[in-house]
């Protein structure tokens, strides 16, 4: 990989760590029921402070995966890009890219914005684009990124 296109990966790679983080505040959807009633904005956090409220075991395992995982996705992504990752660690970071359940998440917004809610009406809000974005960006970098299965096992010695 030439000094260019890495530098180019980690920009963008490193770029998620502000778009992220916008993206899950930002309004996904807005939501509510029939047209005389005003909408709520629906975001990533307002959505896990609602499921706080009602069921917090779950919460705690939506933050996990589709908040903790993709931050840590993106800084170990960083040091496989910028060869400060330690052949013995790789393999963890394949595991890690498995977890970050973000685009899973993305996946069911999506569904839901398709099924819509019975009664109401749901308009599609900034965020969602934003954080399809993030999402997107987040796989591609994985795949430009791809390490060979025998780098995964290679020996940590010789790092």
């Amino acid at each position: 990989m030439s000094r260019r296109t890495q530098l180019t990966l980690r920009r963008l790679n490193l770029s998620l760590l502000i778009l992220f983080p916008i993206a899950w505040v930002a309004p996904l959807m807005r939501a509510g029921f029939l047209p005389l009633f005003g909408l709520s904005e629906i975001s990533v956090l307002s959505g896990i402070a609602g499921l706080w409220q009602t069921d917090v075991f779950l919460a705690l395992i939506v933050v996990l995966f589709a908040i903790l995982a993709p931050i840590a996705k993106v800084l170990s992504l960083e040091a496989l890009i910028s060869n400060r990752l330690p052949a013995r660690v790789k393999l963890w970071l394949f595991h890690l890219g498995r977890l970050a359940m973000a685009d899973v998440f993305l996946i069911a917004i999506y569904i839901t914005v398709i099924k819509g809610i019975g009664v109401g009406r749901i308009e599609i809000g900034w965020g969602l684009y934003l954080f399809t974005f993030c999402v997107l960006l987040s796989l591609a970098l994985s795949i430009f990124t791809t390490v060979k299965p025998e780098d995964l096992r290679s020996d940590p010695l010789k790092d």
